[in-house]
Formats: structure tokens, sequence, C-alpha cells
């Protein structure tokens, strides 16, 4: 038979569960969106910006059940929109799938519009990436995308058609059929199981550490740390991993940068088992933790073991599946139950006293951040979503706003990038559309994507944005005035939220003081549930650093030699006194 490569495109895409794909038509692919147009199971979405439009996708996949996140741009100008978005994905583990057009092979023209190398381009940021030659191999090669970007550790792949193929129809062979791949199991050897259930059995004071690559084994790790008696810290990623609200969680990261209830909770660690994290430097406070001798590591991808800590036991697979294969193995051990309960005893009393020194905070006529998150956290639903962006609010939300469900948190970590929350907002809410979903972005990170928001009425996706609203780029403004004593190009020009939020058609709430949190939560959460995106403009303090940031700065400080040190303090302290 003969078929359009636009056709074969559409075909593959509905064959793999594709229900959304995000991006801007152009002359390299109208010809696909023109296929798109007559699906009755794919929605194409224009979005603003093609950044916007991977962090999207990228939100889909993270919170499953609509396929794959799928771009569908231009290529070139495209791919390098695109590129901060697909970036974040690959060094997070997300799946995305993206797909650009080609200039044309056939005319034997240079200097065609959008031509470039964009295979170069990609090969750092994607785990795979094809250029498509014929007709025939435009199926298998979607296909086989997929199922790269979805294995091992998941990331990005991209396939590339050139337009000739989309516009003009060539012969095929019988189309084939798509066989999703059995869920994934583990490699660890028996011997290693067991190793590792003797050690835990053996330890004085076991603790749990997860990361992203455990957010869909809740229930073993719920499992382990009841039968250990073990406290649980989580990755920025992992904060949706295990539930907030067990007795058992201890809190955001390890270290020094680590909440009190973490770092009391972890201090005499003989064991430390950590799954789905590669110790990276956020979830470690620039690197500031140092794990026991007794590591045990679970992960799926295999280079995370020892590259920054040594490991006495290394367990390579899906984390559900080791976790099971851990639980059988393990037993009851002796001293698990009256652990347990002194563990959850010294946490509830840690987190309640870290609660009160929050609530104890003067904001100084501003929304003191614990007081914004306790009100948040009482009208939200237990399956709500949360997006947060990149910056000092990301920390806060990770230290004040427990996480109850999984797949609940979504914010960019590894590769950190500005400007993902209010379209990623977007992308959780059209694959999860009966769950309420908010987004907390800070005013900076507010400004480069802010304009997605029109996508989001176009959309009549019911969402919420909290916009805390300072005037700085507070995690760096913070980070500058310990060492310097001055801000430079970390104070923001001010910017009319409400015109924004009236440019875009959403409607503009403002959030001035404590006194009128519950009130204007409520509001904007009743609102977004009638299909209206809401944007609240917060007057947010940020006068009390987080546990974070005095811990990273603290951190960075001490690797200096100590002439160093005296100079960086020094020199803070010599503008201090003379202003």
């Amino acid at each position: 038979m003969r078929r359009t490569g636009a056709w074969l495109v559409r075909h593959a895409l509905e064959q793999l569960g594709v229900r959304y794909t995000f991006g801007i038509p152009g002359v390299h692919n109208t010809e696909i969106y023109d296929e798109l147009a007559d699906s009755t199971r794919i929605t194409p979405i224009l979005v603003a910006h093609e950044c916007g439009g991977a962090f999207m996708a990228d939100a889909v996949s993270r919170i499953g059940g609509a396929g794959i996140g799928t771009l569908l741009i231009v290529p070139a100008a495209g791919v390098t929109h695109a590129a901060s978005g697909i970036a974040e994905a690959a060094l997070d583990g997300i799946p995305l799938l993206v797909i650009t057009g080609g200039v044309r092979r056939d005319l034997g023209r240079a200097w065609q519009l959008h031509d470039m190398d964009q295979q170069a381009l990609v090969a750092p940021i994607t785990k795979g990436h094809w250029r498509v030659e014929r007709h025939a191999d435009i199926v298998p090669t979607l296909y086989a995308a997929w199922r790269l970007a979805m294995s091992g550790e998941p990331g990005p792949a991209l396939v590339e058609i050139p337009v000739e193929l989309q516009l003009q129809a060539g012969a095929v062979a019988d189309l084939p059929e798509f066989v999703p791949p059995p869920p994934a199991g583990h490699t660890a050897a028996a011997a290693a199981l067991d190793h590792a259930a003797e050690l835990l059995r053996a330890a004085a004071h076991p603790g749990i550490f997860c990361g992203w690559g455990a957010v869909d084994a809740g229930a073993e790790l719920g499992a382990l740390a009841e039968r250990l008696g073990a406290p649980v810290a989580t990755t920025l990623q992992g904060l949706s991993a295990f539930p907030g609200n067990h007795p058992l969680h201890a809190g955001f990261g390890l270290g020094p940068a680590a909440v009190p209830a973490v770092v009391n909770a972890f201090a005499d660690c003989d064991c430390l088992l950590a799954v789905g994290t590669r110790f990276a430097e956020i979830p470690t406070g620039s690197f500031g933790y140092q794990p026991p001798e007794r590591l045990i590591h679970v992960d799926i991808n295999p280079a995370v073991f020892g590259a920054n800590h040594p490991v006495a036991v290394a367990l390579e697979g899906d984390a559900r599946a080791v976790l099971s294969a851990l639980l059988e193995r393990l037993g009851v051990p002796q001293h698990g139950a009256a652990r347990a309960a002194a563990v959850r005893a010294q946490l509830a009393g840690d987190k309640a006293a870290y609660q009160a020194e929050w609530l104890a905070h003067d904001p100084r006529g501003r929304v003191n951040p614990a007081q914004f998150f306790a009100a948040l956290r009482a009208q939200l639903p237990d399956d709500a979503i949360v997006v947060a962006d990149d910056g000092n609010h990301t920390f806060l939300a990770a230290e004040l706003l427990p996480i109850h469900c999984a797949r609940g948190f979504l914010s960019p970590s590894d590769f950190n990038v500005m400007g993902y929350c209010i379209p990623a907002v977007i992308g959780a809410k059209l694959a999860a559309p009966e769950r309420t979903v908010v987004g907390i972005v800070g005013d900076g990170a507010a400004r480069m994507t802010g304009l997605e928001m029109a996508t989001a009425v176009a959309r009549r996706a019911g969402v919420v944005w909290f916009v805390f609203n300072d005037g700085e780029l507070a995690q760096i403004a913070q980070a500058q005035q310990l060492p310097y004593n001055r801000r430079t190009c970390s104070v923001l020009p001010d910017l009319d939220f409400e015109g924004l939020a009236r440019a875009s058609r959403v409607q503009y709430l403002a959030l001035r003081d404590d006194r009128d949190a519950d009130g204007v939560i409520r509001a904007a959460l009743a609102t977004a549930a009638s299909a209206q995106p809401v944007l609240v403009d917060v007057r947010i303090d940020y006068s009390k650093r987080t546990r974070f940031t005095e811990g990273i700065l603290r951190t960075n400080l001490q690797r200096f030699a100590l002439g160093d040190q005296a100079r960086l303090v020094g020199r803070a302290l010599w503008r201090r006194i003379t202003g």
C-alpha cells in the first residue's frame, strides 16, 4: 500500500496511546498537524512557545495515564526553543517523544529554511535520535523511539521526519502492530538481595532515602519502613514517592541542608537503603551528606552505583520489583516495632517544633510561607497535584507542604530550569482532568512562561497558579546577600500581574497578608473548579531563610581554604559595616 508520511505518523501515535501533542505548526510539519486534526484519539495543543510545550509534555509523562508526553515541533528553531524542557526531562529521567520536521532532501538545494544538523544538537540531551529516510521506516522508528524513551531509566527520544516524506505517498508493507514490552523486573542477584536483607536486619538505626525512581513503589516502601522502624527522607523529585502524612516520613533532603526532623532521625543511621536516587546535588544539599558504609543502593540505572558514594550492595532493577524481593527475604526484624514507635514520636515532635518556629516568624505585613502552606494543605484533596518551579519557593514547598499521594508533586530538579511551573500545570491538568492541580511559582519564573496561561484558557483548564511575588530572584538574592552583602541582577523590575492575568483572560486574586489566606485560597480553588484558570498574586515574605539555603551556604563555604573563608567573610562584614 501507499501512505503519506504524515498519515503514518498519526497511525503510529494512535497505536502508542498518545493523547496529546504539544507544539507550533510550521512549514515543516503542517501536513502532520492536518492529519492529527482528523484523529479521534489525539488532540494537538497549540502552545505559546516550544519550551512551554516541552514542559507540558514533561508533566503529562510524570503524571501518567495520558500516554507518553509528545512534542510535535518544527526543526531548528523549534528544537532550540524546546531544548531546555527536553534537557530537564533527560536529567530528571522523564520519557518524552519528540517529533520534528526536517528540511527537504529531494530539492538538491543548500541554505534551506531551518537547515541545521539538529541530530548533533540533541545528542547530549536525548537517549536516542533518528532521521527517517524512507516511508517504510516511520512507524517502526516511532515504535523504537517509544521503547527507548520508556525503558530502563526513562528519557527523551527524538525522531526527525523530512517534509517530503510527510507530503508524498510512499510504499509501505503491512503496518507492524505495536506490542508493549513486559513490565520491568530486576537483575539483582539472589546473593546481593540476601546480603542487603542481612545488613538491614542487623542495623541498629536503619534509614530509607527515596527519589523519583521509587514513585510507584509507595506500598513497598511503606512496608519496609514499618517493618524496619526506619525514617524515610526524600529527594525533591521524590517528595511524592512516600506520603508526607505517613508517621515515618521525615522530610526533604539529607545532610546539613535537610529539615531538622531528617537531621535528627538520620544522625545515627548505620545502614541506608537508597531507592531510585542518584545522590545528586540538590537532595544532598550541595553534596553535604556522607552516607554510612553500609549503603544499599537500588536503581534501574547501574551507572549511578558508586558514582558519588561507594556502595555495600548494589541492586539493579525496577524499584517495585527489587523492594518486593527484598521484603520476601527480610522477615520481621527483632526490634522493628519498638524502633518504629520511637522514630514516630521523634519525627512528630521535630516536625511540630519546626512548624511552630515558622508560624512564630513575623512576616512584616506580608504572607508567612508556613501560614500559606498550612491553609493550602487544609483545602487540597489528598490526590491533588502540586507543581513547583525552580526558586526559593521550591524549597519552601519541600519543607512546609506535605504531599499525600504518588506523583503528586512535580518540579524541575537536576537540570534546574526556570519557567517550568505555569506550562507544566496545564500538562498535568490535561493528563488528570479529574484532579485538583495547583502551581507554586516565583515571580521571576512566572515572567519566563507566563503567556502560556492563555493556553490554559483555550483548553478550559481549571487550575490555580500561586505566584510568590517578592520582587527578587530570591534564591540567588539570598545566596548573594550573605557573602557579598549586596544583590546584583537579582532584583526584578515591577510587573503588573493583574494586567498579565487580564491580558491572558485568567481570573486574578490578590493575597496580601496572612488574614486572607484561607478565604483567597478557597475562592481560587472554587473558581478553578468551574474550568476557569486563576492567578493568585501572593505578597510573600522571604525574610526567613529555608534550611536548604542556610545549609548549602555553610557547606559550600566550608569547602574553601581557611584563607579564602576569611577573605569572603571579611568582605561581607566590611560591606555590612560600611553600607
